[in-house]
């Protein structure tokens, strides 16, 4: 029985191929909320809280109940091939709630947690090749924004920042070892588009900026930090920090070193 729960981009839960995700929005983020805490109990409290976005309906907690026989219900049709498993075996009721007990490696946001956390790892002792490789297979577990087509209540909504934002830090770093390894020339698509989506973040800039410069392309790299300054002063009334501006300084000068890379990588 293959169990597939993806929440890095639309919400895809499936059983051997089997779709068992509802089509209407309530049921849906009871899928999600359970899909993201798969092998814990999720409180009914904490579901109501969800679903009707902290206001639960005195109606609530069966309304709840009816959701999940429904879900159920989709569980048994897609396990229709599996003799001696039903759907009770796998959404499962607790004294406080209920727990969809699958194997963590079957969701794509507990694979993609543990891969990143292996990531920073082979950053910390300095391993760039394999924290370049283990980031990048993190990062190919995305197929767009968290639970892009589930409307998120409160507490979706914050995993789904938190994995966001996650998710970014794990591209800099990515970035940040293929630079070191000399991947400059292959980086420079990636890092314009970067630029262009997330105008007001300095890392991804400074790191345009270092690989512009290391292809010999010293006026696109001051330009790059000319854009980047403009649009921080127009839309946040602040300068770039020291440190790109350091870095602007040495490429203005035609003394960027590997130092000085440091001051981006390291901050």
């Amino acid at each position: 029985m293959r169990i597939e729960i993806n929440v890095l981009g639309p919400l895809d839960v499936s059983i051997g191929g089997v779709s068992i995700v509802p089509t209407a929005s309530k049921p849906s983020r009871l899928l999600a909320m359970l899909a993201l805490n798969a092998g814990h109990v999720v409180t009914t409290a904490a579901l109501t809280a969800e679903i009707w976005d902290r206001r639960p309906p005195p109606s609530g907690v069966p309304t709840l109940r009816t959701y999940v026989l429904k879900l159920r219900r989709m569980l048994d049709r897609a396990l229709a091939g599996e003799h001696g498993t039903t759907s009770k075996d796998i959404l499962i009721t607790r004294r406080s709630g209920y727990l969809l007990d699958v194997a963590p490696s079957a969701v794509d946001a507990i694979r993609y947690d543990q891969l990143s956390v292996a990531g920073h790892d082979a950053v910390n002792n300095g391993d760039h090749e394999t924290a370049s490789r283990t980031l990048g297979e993190a990062l190919r577990l995305w197929r767009g924004p968290v639970l892009a087509d589930v409307a998120p209540g409160p507490q979706l909504g914050i995993e789904a920042m938190r994995l966001e934002e996650t998710r970014l830090g794990d591209l800099y770093l990515r970035i940040a070892a293929d630079l070191r390894l000399g991947r400059h020339h292959q980086l420079l698509g990636e890092l314009a588009t970067l630029c262009a989506r997330h105008p007001l973040l300095e890392n991804f800039c400074a790191q345009h900026m270092i690989a512009l410069y290391r292809c010999g392309r010293q006026s696109e790299s001051l330009n790059a930090f000319r854009r980047l300054r403009a649009t921080m002063v127009d839309q946040l009334g602040v300068e770039p920090s020291i440190k790109v501006r350091r870095l602007h300084h040495g490429i203005l000068t035609g003394h960027a070193s590997t130092d000085e890379d440091d001051l981006v990588f390291n901050g």
